[in-house]
């Protein structure tokens, strides 16, 4: 780890904030993660100093805040089956499916992508009169079954067992016949400079065709996989309408994600 000498440049000057900000994302580029305490030693600069630095990164993307400190993004190699995402995060989970479902009225076509919080929004969407819900979702189409007022398409294509959905080209050409009012997106990975991303090349072209087909493109995902990226990349944030995430996102997040253009919805779960 870099010593406090790191505080100035090779003319032996202090450096200015843009230099120390640099610096420091090459730091955590190697580290992983720094404590608070850690990057005043290194630097020779005050807490505030350090809390200011790390929030204008992170209005940029290219950090994120955690207890105490701040990490630099982390990959996404593979995704947590449907078991495991179901036993988590239940009450964030609704409280987004309730505002996503705000957008959505009677008449309209839906896109529902896959997702435990996709299934949240179910019960809501089948409130509805007059509606039709496209998903990959086979959870979401079982929920449907005695929905009668409702038109139900499953897009099929190559099953995804652990995700309980379908995938890849068949899927998405399927989708590509259809147009939405509104396609919901879900992601295991996001962030502001690579925007959605996946460890799933074969849920890429199905979110894309979607997303192709939509007048409206809402990202529906929990904060705690925000700062995570797949090797895969969907779209960035910007080509989303609306962004409906919870209230655990840090302000300068937030400050980013609006400043990219979408619409940003933070919710929190109920009492």
């Amino acid at each position: 780890m870099a010593s406090s000498g790191s505080t100035a440049s090779s003319e032996g000057l202090p450096l200015i904030p843009d230099q120390r900000r640099e610096l420091l994302v090459k730091h955590l580029r190697r580290e992983g993660v720094l404590s608070v305490q850690q990057i005043t030693q290194i630097f020779g600069v005050s807490h505030m100093t350090v809390r200011r630095d790390i929030a204008e990164l992170e209005r940029q993307g290219l950090v994120f805040s955690v207890p105490g400190g701040v990490r630099i993004a982390s990959q996404v190699h593979s995704e947590p089956s449907f078991q495991a995402k179901s036993q988590v995060e239940r009450s964030e989970k609704r409280a987004m499916a309730e505002e996503a479902a705000r957008l959505v009225h009677s008449g309209m076509t839906v896109y529902l992508d896959a997702g435990t919080t996709m299934l949240s929004m179910v019960p809501l969407l089948a409130e509805h009169d007059e509606l039709t819900v496209v998903t990959n979702d086979f959870g979401a189409v079982e929920q449907l079954f005695g929905a009668r007022h409702l038109d139900v398409i499953h897009v099929g294509g190559q099953v995804e067992p652990d995700n309980h959905s379908s995938v890849g080209r068949l899927a998405a050409a399927t989708v590509r016949q259809l147009a939405f009012d509104v396609a919901f997106i879900s992601t295991s990975s996001w962030d502001l400079l690579r925007g959605v991303t996946t460890p799933s090349e074969r849920k890429v072209e199905v979110k894309q065709a979607a997303m192709a087909a939509a007048s409206t493109s809402v990202l529906v995902a929990g904060s705690s996989k925000y700062g995570t990226f797949g090797m895969y990349r969907v779209a960035a944030l910007g080509a989303f309408d609306t962004v409906v995430t919870d209230t655990a996102l840090t302000e300068a997040a937030a400050e980013g994600i609006r400043a990219a253009g979408a619409d940003l919805r933070l919710t929190s779960p109920s009492e």
